[in-house]
């Protein structure tokens, strides 16, 4: 696969704190790359070094295998960012704010035209474009925020938390248009605190924290990182008492008990007749249950597994 992107060593301080530590990374044409931390674990810092937004003390940035750099305007007319805060301009409309931010880069009026139409086509604004940002809702804002972002067709796209805040009609409908970006021929840089959304549409997972990458891969590769088989979810019509709580815990696997007000949930470490063994213990038991369910584990067990689960600033 051809490298769009390749970061080696980087490093970035200020003062005492190490915000980004020896960190190398590569990023492949064509994939959605997921790249994923709690907060404070130096994302924001990594990506606006690799935008020149930022300078950074050591280690190096190639993009199209050039040097990344400040003056880097060949390379940054090829590049499209979209931040999590909407950045459009109150007294354009739709239309004219595309046109204004895709003009940034493409002079010719034509091919300009073309690429808003393709750009409000992508993210599906056509019955807005007299609109003003005031007027659309919050889902339609953020896809006009994606659609400046992106109308100047750029080979490289930075997307920082596109559907944060939105509900799941937009989330799906920015998702899929993520998706026809990568099908178009880009290459997308991808952060977010939705695990689901990774799941769904990267194809390649970098999880760091702390400044370090402690894990990368796709999903499946990173779901064989924890120590995670199985979860199990009971639904229940009585309180456990605390013996029988006991007894569960002391079940074969069990690696996690976790109770709340009408349930509770178990983690498997292995074994493959957990959900049977643990319906046979039930009955016997005669404790009373409404449902009880299996599931894989998920990306954000992964992530909370090697990440912690303490509360971050």
């Amino acid at each position: 696969m051809k490298k769009i992107i390749e970061i080696k060593n980087l490093t970035k301080k200020y003062k005492q704190l190490t915000a980004i530590d020896n960190l190398s990374f590569d990023v492949y044409e064509n994939e959605i790359l997921g790249l994923l931390g709690p907060n404070g674990s130096g994302k924001s810092t990594t990506i606006n070094s690799i935008l020149s937004l930022l300078n950074y003390d050591s280690g190096s940035i190639k993009i199209f295998n050039k040097e990344m750099s400040p003056e880097a305007y060949d390379i940054k007319s090829k590049i499209g960012v979209v931040f999590q805060d909407v950045a459009v301009f109150e007294e354009l409309t739709v239309i004219e704010n595309i046109d204004y931010f895709c003009g940034l880069y493409i002079n010719d009026k034509k091919i300009r035209k073309e690429y808003v139409k393709d750009a409000i086509d992508l993210v599906g604004l056509n019955e807005f474009i007299k609109f003003y940002p005031k007027q659309l809702s919050g889902g339609l804002l953020r896809r006009l925020n994606i659609a400046c972002g992106i109308a100047h067709k750029p080979k490289v796209i930075f997307l920082d938390e596109p559907t944060v805040a939105v509900d799941p009609q937009s989330r799906n409908s920015i998702l899929e248009g993520i998706k026809k970006l990568r099908e178009n021929g880009a290459t997308i840089i991808y952060t977010t605190h939705y695990m689901e959304e990774v799941e769904i549409i990267c194809d390649r997972i970098i999880i760091i924290d702390k400044g370090k990458i402690i894990a990368k891969g796709n999903k499946e590769e990173l779901k064989k990182l924890v120590n995670i088989e199985e979860k199990i979810t009971i639904e229940l019509l009585e309180k456990l008492s605390n013996v029988q709580k006991e007894k569960i815990i002391k079940l074969n696997h069990v690696v996690e008990f976790v109770e709340a007000e009408k349930s509770i949930v178990l983690t498997y470490s292995s074994g493959r007749k957990n959900l049977s063994d643990l319906i046979e213990f039930m009955n016997n038991s005669k404790i009373k249950y409404s449902r009880i369910y299996s599931e894989l584990p998920t990306l954000n067990d992964v992530f909370l597994e090697l990440t912690g689960k303490e509360l971050r600033d």
